[in-house]
């Protein structure tokens, strides 16, 4: 198998544990959402350890971790992925996984717009009707509901600072990941130590959720692991395209395992949504071809 082939397999399955991990979580949604948080950090460290270790590349973290302009850009991405992280178990627990899923559908959305503040970028056409249509949809289920999507919007934005934090970020994908779960480590094992000691902590009450608390590691690190291997093998644009699979996925569940209601603002704004990430993935694609004809041409006039 060519490794471009392999990079689409291994992003495939990355977003496919994303998006059935509500139903593994759902299973935990008795242990309070900082608790679980605190074992998700402490069991995914864990797990990066071992696979970093057997790897012989555990030192690259020191950089990260050391160097002051580093160090800083870590820790930012250390709080942005910890909120996110904490967000999403709550809305697993509290039944809002539609939501959830709404809020990574909007996050492409919303990583452009900080671009447009943070980097003033200039938008296409076409990405800017993408704007206009998400936040039709957000209106739409402000109207419908009562309320505006206050869940699904805090998912997008500290996603989308936590891939601006990334993108200052020079290291490999687990490497990177790893320095990130470690500046949230000590906090994860003091709250899981309190709990313990108090005798309310979730851990060894029994041997099935005792074993769900310690997999959580593992349904945290192995995506993440599978789909920096996708970023080196397949180009951005396929990577855009495949991982809306991952909200997909979260809303299927959401509504035919976990009976979560899809009345018709949801349908609504889940309509506008997706012509809004059609237009976006059109016009990502337009500027992708953009950049290789231009670095074709580029290297035809060099070999001249």
């Amino acid at each position: 198998m060519s490794p471009a082939r392999l990079g689409v397999l291994a992003m495939i399955v990355a977003c496919t544990l994303w998006g059935l991990a509500p139903l593994y979580y759902s299973e935990l949604s008795d242990v309070p959402a900082m608790e679980l948080l605190a074992h998700r950090t402490l069991w995914s460290a864990l797990v990066f350890a071992l696979v970093l270790g057997a790897q012989g590349r555990l030192h690259l973290t020191r950089a990260l971790l050391t160097h002051p302009a580093r160090r800083r850009e870590t820790v930012f991405a250390a709080l942005a992925i910890g909120a996110n992280w904490l967000l999403y178990l709550i809305a697993v627990q509290r039944g809002w996984v539609t939501e959830s899923a709404l809020g990574y559908y909007i996050f492409p959305i919303c990583a452009v717009l900080l671009g447009v503040v943070i980097y003033r970028e200039r938008l296409a056409l076409l990405q800017w009707l993408a704007v206009a249509l998400a936040a039709a949809a957000v209106l739409v289920l402000a109207v419908g509901l009562g309320s505006p999507p206050w869940m699904a919007l805090a998912l997008a934005l500290t996603f989308s600072l936590y891939g601006l934090a990334k993108k200052r970020i020079v290291a490999p994908g687990a490497v990177s990941v790893f320095a990130e779960v470690l500046v949230l480590l000590p906090l994860a094992v003091l709250w899981i130590a309190a709990a313990q000691i108090s005798g309310q902590g979730a851990f060894g009450q029994d041997w099935t959720r005792s074993a769900l608390l310690a997999g959580s590691g593992i349904l945290s690190a192995l995506p993440l692991m599978l789909f920096a291997e996708a970023a080196r093998r397949v180009d951005l644009s396929t990577l855009g395209l495949l991982q809306y699979l991952n909200p997909t996925l979260q809303a299927l569940g959401a509504v035919l395992i976990l009976g979560e209601p899809f009345g018709p603002a949801r349908a609504v704004s889940f309509a506008l949504i997706w012509a809004a990430l059609a237009l976006y993935s059109v016009s990502a694609l337009r500027q992708d071809r953009a950049r290789r004809r231009s670095a074709m041409a580029s290297s035809a006039e060099a070999a001249l």
